[in-house]
């Protein structure tokens, strides 16, 4: 059973590309960064925790967090199913195609056979449209190759996986109307909800004050690891190449913030937007620094590193003073 009508467009991030599934199903086509600045999707959090073989660093709110937050700025009519028993969850999921709907599923890539990076991501988020004996059909990220398949035996591991960031056999689909639209009320909301959690983090981890810790804890990274070669490479690899739109997010977020620009004549939305173009920049900057370290064995990279993020701490705490303000 294949849902042909259904859009297969892959984009750069795994959740915004499965609402972009649903949603262009609805007859509601967005782009990529309206979506992402409509869930306010854009944070930052330093994570060091016991057990884990090196630090990391995230670019956005947790995962499934947009999504709740689309819901809730759009009314979309978001309906989420979660279960323990593998079996209850393939009926849900089966009943929602058969009814010609697609459906999201959040999940544990290591399990799905076309990813190349076999490492455990609980948080990560596919749309399927089809199903066969033997075969799940999915909409993954353009990276990933778009239109993907796996079996549904690796489908079942990935869906009920158990650790950090997973969900228990997590699925949703969504009701929307084509007529909704970004009115400036709704993009105003979005970007101050946002702006007021990155300015206003519960703990030194997390926002601007995260970005601060980060840079002299990254200037120490070579004693954090016994494989600098293994681990700052893919370090940036992650910030560039996962999912992220490259810079951590910040690309997608600038130019979210471009098409706002377009919408709302605010000089501290331009603000918002010149600064958040600065900061794409430097992220890339720093993730190539970091790289680079790893593969000489140089301190002088991440020392240089540390303090790019020192200054995007503060030019990412300014362009959200200005976000703030938005509207107002």
């Amino acid at each position: 059973m294949i849902i042909e009508s259904a859009s297969t467009r892959g984009m750069r991030h795994c959740e915004t590309t499965a609402l972009g599934v649903l949603l262009r199903h609805e007859g509601l086509d967005l782009s990529e960064p309206m979506l992402f600045g409509l869930g306010s999707g854009l944070a930052f959090v330093y994570w060091d925790g016991k057990g884990m073989d090196f630090p990391f660093l995230g670019g956005r709110v947790k995962p499934f967090q947009l999504t709740r937050n689309l819901d809730g700025r759009l009314g979309l009519g978001l309906a989420v199913r979660e279960t323990a028993s593998p079996r209850k969850a393939w009926q849900d999921v089966r009943a929602q195609l058969d009814a010609g709907k697609p459906v999201g599923l959040q999940l544990d890539s290591y399990h799905l056979d076309y990813f190349g990076s076999k490492v455990h991501f609980g948080g990560h988020v596919v749309a399927m449209y089809g199903y066969d004996d033997d075969r799940a059909y999915l909409v993954d990220t353009d990276q990933q190759g778009g239109a993907v398949t796996t079996s549904l035996s690796s489908l079942a591991k990935a869906r009920a996986e158990r650790g950090p960031m997973t969900a228990r056999n997590r699925s949703f689909t969504i009701t929307a109307s084509s007529e909704l639209a970004p009115s400036r009320d709704l993009v105003v909301g979005a970007i101050h909800a946002c702006a007021v959690d990155f300015l206003n983090p519960p703990i030194a981890n997390l926002g601007y004050r995260g970005i601060e810790k980060a840079a002299g804890r990254v200037e120490k990274w070579l004693e954090r690891t016994d494989n600098p070669q293994r681990d700052l490479p893919l370090a940036a690899l992650l910030m560039e190449k996962a999912g992220t739109g490259g810079a951590l997010f910040r690309n997608l977020y600038r130019d979210f913030l471009g098409e706002c620009v377009h919408l709302i004549d605010d000089s501290r939305l331009r603000t918002g937007h010149t600064m958040y173009g600065e900061a794409a920049t430097m992220w890339t900057e720093v993730a190539k620094l970091i790289a680079g370290a790893g593969d000489t064995g140089d301190s002088t990279d991440l020392k240089q590193a540390g303090e790019l993020l020192r200054d995007l701490s503060r030019v990412e705490h300014d362009a959200m003073r200005a976000l703030a303000e938005v509207g107002t």
